[in-house]
């Protein structure tokens, strides 16, 4: 049984990748900032349903906090799987962006990643085998107005995808990320209404988080073993 980490895990795609994962037999640790009740609700679900998981809380943005959560997780084993699903949108014209809206953005997307994959990332090598999944958005791909802050973060986690995957392939450890469109969660209630989800999305529907995760599963399998480096969009044919 492998150790999968999610971060985010809470949310609404979050919650479907760790659903998915504990299905696929792994250990699922279901992380959480400020939704630790949701995040031990779905670590209940994912047991009652004859799943393994657990839950865990820190703020991804937190160097200190974050090193010593993973330590302690580590204890247990090597965590081989982390899908680093953790995101916030802080949304305005670029003119009126403030320097909060576009720092806290940066600073979960792109620094969490490196207070979270950093540490687990010598651990994994010694196994020799690892998946790394980095969640992104249509944004970095195509670029949105009114996100200027969210697709930056998401742009250079992408490279950051890339050069990961160069140095870690030879230890059988593939890095991709996923980029989804418009899909059904909470985050898009009030932004997207259905007539203008069909202008523009060819596929005139949102994605389910479902989709989203049965993605990440094969990212993380051994079926997709020599697939690494890569931007992987699912939205629907935006783009």
């Amino acid at each position: 049984m492998k150790r999968a980490l999610v971060t985010g895990g809470s949310g609404g795609i979050g919650a479907a990748i760790c659903r998915r994962l504990a299905a696929d037999g792994h250990h699922v640790i279901v992380h959480a900032n400020r939704g630790s009740e949701r995040a031990q609700a779905l670590v209940d679900e994912i047991v009652a349903g004859g799943g393994s998981a657990e839950a865990v809380a820190f703020d991804v943005t937190e160097r200190a906090a974050t090193s010593a959560a993973l330590e302690r997780l580590l204890e247990a084993g090597t965590i081989q799987i982390l899908v680093n699903n953790a995101g916030i949108h802080a949304d305005a014209v670029f003119p009126g962006m403030s320097a909060e809206q576009w720092h806290s953005v940066v600073d979960v997307s792109l620094n969490g990643f490196f207070n979270v994959t950093q540490p687990l990332t010598l651990p994994m090598i010694r196994t020799r085998w690892g998946r790394i999944v980095n969640i992104s958005s249509v944004a970095a791909v195509a670029g949105n107005r009114g996100q200027v802050n969210y697709s930056a973060a998401k742009g250079a986690l992408h490279a950051a995808t890339k050069s990961l995957a160069l140095e870690v392939a030879s230890r059988g450890i593939t890095v991709n990320a996923v980029a989804p469109g418009i899909i059904e969660t909470g985050m898009i209630e009030g932004s997207f209404d259905a007539d203008a989800i069909k202008k523009l999305v060819p596929m005139q529907r949102a994605g389910k988080p479902e989709e989203v995760a049965d993605l990440v599963a094969f990212l993380t399998s051994d079926r997709a073993a020599y697939i690494s480096g890569q931007i992987v969009s699912i939205n629907g044919a935006m783009i």
